[in-house]
């Protein structure tokens, strides 16, 4: 779906950097929640239940998805090609 046509509000998190290089969500009736690259506004947003977005955020909070980041749980980065 077009990011245009969502129709709603855009955050996006405080702690996002100043390079634009960070992930904007919107409320969606119906407890789904739209998802689009801040750099590209009027590209596409992908469209999630609200429960994958939480689960998403539990996953992030409880260091599960530290691997994909290329890091390790104390805040180290992984090796490359990992």
């Amino acid at each position: 779906m077009p990011a245009a046509a969502v129709g709603a509000t855009w955050i996006k998190s405080r702690r996002s950097n100043p390079n634009g290089e960070c992930v904007e969500m919107a409320r969606l009736p119906g407890g789904k929640v739209a998802v689009r690259n801040s750099r590209y506004p009027d590209g596409p947003a992908l469209i999630f239940p609200r429960q994958a977005i939480a689960a998403l955020v539990r996953g992030i909070r409880s260091g599960e998805l530290e691997d994909l980041a290329g890091l390790y749980a104390n805040g180290a980065t992984a090796p490359s090609g990992r």
